[in-house]
């Protein structure tokens, strides 16, 4: 009877796994930390799921999408080597964007917000609001995933995720910047050139 719950177990063992080497390189805290991390992005790519039927912009709508891709690969990469601690058949890729990077300042008075009673309430606003919320919380798990891990394939996957994360948190960012959703206030001239003429540069010394 055990001899049979084994093979069942084998048989149930997921394919990817069947075919890699399982690496136990890994410590118990960073065991938990990637279950962590690699449950976030899944997050993140579920969400994303439910928003394109909603989205009505198409601009939006190619951003998701080719974040989605993107995530979805960088996910593959963790998962591969999370399991067989190695490098993986497919390299940490670099996000690239299609935002301009022209950052309109000021503000403008509109309605009040509120929180949407119903889901028929969302607009593009909101689903652009709710991405770049999950994508700059991923890039805090990663940042902070990353600093803990002792494998050190996994750590580098990992650390070089993050600026991916930060650009596709940014490229949302201007994409609400350019809709006017989100706004970008500013200090007065004086203000402003007080805050950035407060610091001057340290000398520097020799290292030997």
């Amino acid at each position: 009877m055990q001899n049979q719950n084994q093979m069942q177990n084998n048989m149930q063992m997921p394919q990817n796994m069947a075919n890699q080497q399982i690496s136990h390189n890994h410590g118990a805290h960073e065991l938990l930390d990637s279950h962590e991390l690699i449950g976030c992005l899944i997050g993140v790519l579920e969400q994303y799921q439910l928003y394109n039927q909603h989205i009505q912009d198409q601009e939006l709508k190619n951003i998701l999408q080719r974040q989605t891709a993107f995530m979805t690969q960088m996910y593959n990469t963790i998962v591969e080597c999370f399991q067989t601690g190695q490098d993986p058949a497919v390299p940490t890729q670099q996000y690239k964007m299609q935002q301009s990077n022209e950052v309109t300042y000021g503000l403008k008075a509109g309605q009040p917000k509120k929180p949407k009673q119903s889901v028929n309430e969302f607009t593009d606003e909101c689903f652009s609001s709710f991405m770049l919320g999950q994508t700059k919380a991923a890039s805090s798990s990663l940042t902070m995933a990353g600093a803990e891990m002792n494998n050190p394939v996994l750590r580098r996957v990992i650390a070089d995720s993050v600026p991916n994360m930060i650009e596709m948190s940014y490229e949302l960012f201007l994409y609400q910047n350019k809709n006017g959703y989100y706004q970008v206030p500013q200090l007065n001239a004086q203000d402003m050139d007080i805050m950035v003429q407060a610091y001057t540069k340290a000398p520097q010394q020799n290292i030997h």
